[in-house]
């Protein structure tokens, strides 16, 4: 399965050049998070989440869905890879808000442009990078008064953001090429057992430049790189919400329970492709 390179770009709103280069990388990366929701509804429907290409764009192009970082990173290497960039696909253990140490479920991509190399993120949801940074250690980066740093830390390297109450650790990762695989089980812990959050509790976000909007539960949450302001959705209002703010939409009548049993695509399956 090839990816439909022009339906992608119509998808999250790119008229550019299309060619390698860091500029181009950066306007493919914040036309991503800014039309294309992070959000773990089907697993709540009770749908598995398929991480071959064809299902990714069914889903996220043609059917106007979000999804999580598997999903986000793995369709977007896709259309990097198609415009001619050098894409690796690397695994991170996530930090923010733990203090233990988490398996190596989240997706992050090393880029290449200009001669030089970038990491590249639109699947971690609200609050990551916005455009690429240089995955070099040491430099703040400042998006649009979000601010960004990449630290060692032993082997690992690790993607900080500042907040409103300091420096705090996102994610760590290292350089170990990633295969379908190594997706493939973590995607199915992490949206099967009943431990991670996703199989729990709702969650829907949209990046924008000046502020992130994220629905975790029922509580609304409105950040920016000040600080953050939360509402309560009721329950008649939900669907409003999701379609109106985060612009998934969904028939009337439709409900999004947790905890409950969810399907899965078990490894081995052949549901990835060995290149997706």
């Amino acid at each position: 399965m090839t990816l439909d390179l022009d339906a992608y770009l119509e998808r999250i709103g790119y008229h550019g050049p299309v060619e390698p280069t860091r500029g181009v990388l950066d306007k493919l990366h914040l036309g991503h998070l800014t039309r294309i929701p992070f959000e773990n509804l089907d697993i709540l429907l009770g749908r598995p989440i398929k991480l071959d290409l064809e299902s990714l764009q069914r889903k996220l192009v043609q059917g106007r869905r979000g999804g999580y970082c598997f999903e986000h990173n793995t369709l977007f290497a896709a259309a990097l890879e198609a415009i001619g960039f050098g894409v690796t696909r690397l695994a991170a253990r996530v930090r923010f808000g733990t203090r233990g140490v988490t398996a190596r479920t989240h997706m992050t991509l090393r880029v290449e442009a200009d001669g030089e190399r970038w990491l590249a993120d639109v699947g971690f949801g609200a609050g990551s990078i916005l455009r690429s940074i240089p995955i070099e250690p040491g430099r703040d980066v400042d998006q649009f008064g979000w601010r960004f740093r990449l630290v060692d830390d032993g082997e690992n390297r690790v993607l900080r953001a500042r907040r409103p109450s300091g420096w705090a650790d996102l994610y760590a990762f290292t350089f170990e090429p990633q295969h379908a695989v190594d997706y493939e089980l973590a995607n199915h812990y992490t949206s099967t057992h009943p431990s991670s959050p996703f199989t729990r509790t709702l969650t829907a976000q949209l990046s924008a430049s000046e502020r992130s909007l994220i629905l975790r539960g029922r509580k609304l949450i409105e950040e920016t790189p000040l600080g953050e302001s939360a509402s309560e959705v009721g329950e008649d209002e939900l669907l409003g919400v999701l379609a109106e703010r985060f612009t998934l939409v969904f028939p009337p009548g439709t409900r999004f329970d947790a905890p409950r049993a969810v399907p899965s695509v078990p490894p081995g399956s052949g549901a990835i492709t060995p290149d997706a």
